[in-house]
């Protein structure tokens, strides 16, 4: 670890070390199809393809495996719109751990069967993912389990970041790599890497226009809590956190933002170009893309598909709307679109 606490390079690679014997890497794809549609090479990366759909779960193992045995008597305890749960349930049993996951009420309800069926002890309490954080932060004070942070954790980011290490490793001259943005992790741990195998990579960063927090706090330079009204699960976050937004101010080279609707249409073409199954979060670098034509035209890109856990109601109704695409906004409307140092459209 580095003195101020972040991931380092070297992290990375021991992350990857402790997680090889329990997951394989996942693939890349790419469609001539995708390529004419974004106007660039465009390499997917499938996250999809793990164990719980989603790419957390390489932070979960490391972490879990890297507890003290005192931390794994105790058990552990994380709050979770549903990937960040499914990771720590999921290590957990792997590692012979108690694991309580505080969720928000009317959660995906499939990601909580499967955080159920990995044997996590889901906890259905407050609105949203911050009131459902805020709980599990109480209750670990007082009970004394290991609370495990869906961002916060430096373990956490260097697992996560064998993401960017295989995809840099199978596409070593990418150029940009487009990742959603949550809490961050997966963001850092792309700054983290990529950047250090190949220092002229851009990271782009993409979230939900309904809860831009990080994206304002990211430009502005300070912590900003703002509005969260989006379908986006793994993007639904009220508030920046200070370990990935750090990172992401010293490295991240941009940031977008793209609609439900957009990012609904990009599930759509994911799965006519690909085949592959994408839920709203795993769809944003693709929505991003179309939104980044101009910027990323003939150029290498990577499109982190962060998860695939969307369920089969949802999936219905975004297929039931196919032919009716949501137009791609010029890349410079200035409210969705961010650089460092830029003011976008108006503020709240």
């Amino acid at each position: 670890m580095e003195p101020s606490g972040r991931p380092a390079f070297a992290d990375v690679l021991a992350a990857r070390r402790t997680i090889a014997p329990h997951l394989r890497r996942t693939p890349v794809v790419t469609s001539p199809a995708l390529d004419r549609l974004l106007g660039c090479r465009a390499f997917v990366k499938c996250e999809n393809a793990n164990p719980t759909r989603a790419f957390k779960i390489r932070g979960g193992i490391n972490l879990l495996a890297n507890l003290s045995e005192d931390e794994r008597r105790r058990g552990v305890i994380a709050s979770s719109t549903g990937n960040h749960g499914q990771s720590i349930a999921y290590a957990s049993r792997l590692f012979g751990v108690r694991a309580i996951i505080g969720v928000p009420q009317r959660a995906n309800p499939d990601k909580l069967q499967a955080m159920r069926d990995l044997g996590g002890e889901v906890v259905e309490v407050g609105r949203d993912f911050d009131e459902a954080r805020e709980w599990v932060e109480r209750t670990a004070a007082a009970e004394g389990y290991r609370y495990i942070h869906s961002a916060n954790e430096p373990l956490l980011i260097a697992g996560v970041a064998t993401v960017s290490l295989e995809l840099i490793e199978e596409v070593p001259d990418l150029d940009i790599i487009i990742v959603p943005v949550g809490g961050g992790s997966g963001a850092s741990g792309h700054c983290i890497t990529a950047k250090t195998v190949n220092p002229s990579v851009q990271v782009i960063g993409v979230q939900a226009a309904g809860a831009p927090a990080v994206t304002r706090s990211w430009r502005e330079r300070r912590f900003i809590t703002d509005a969260m009204t989006t379908k986006a699960e793994g993007l639904a976050t009220r508030v920046p956190f200070e370990l990935t937004l750090g990172i992401l101010w010293d490295r991240l080279d941009d940031m977008a933002l793209v609609t439900d609707e957009e990012m609904e249409d990009a599930i759509r073409i994911l799965l006519e170009t690909t085949r592959q199954v994408a839920e709203h979060a795993g769809a944003a670098p693709v929505a991003a893309a179309r939104l980044l034509r101009d910027r990323i035209a003939v150029r290498k890109v990577g499109l982190i598909l962060s998860g695939g856990n969307i369920t089969m109601e949802a999936l219905r109704e975004i297929l039931s709307r196919r032919g009716q695409d949501v137009p791609s906004r010029a890349p410079s409307a200035p409210e969705y679109h961010a650089t460092k140092g830029e003011v976008i459209g108006d503020e709240a």
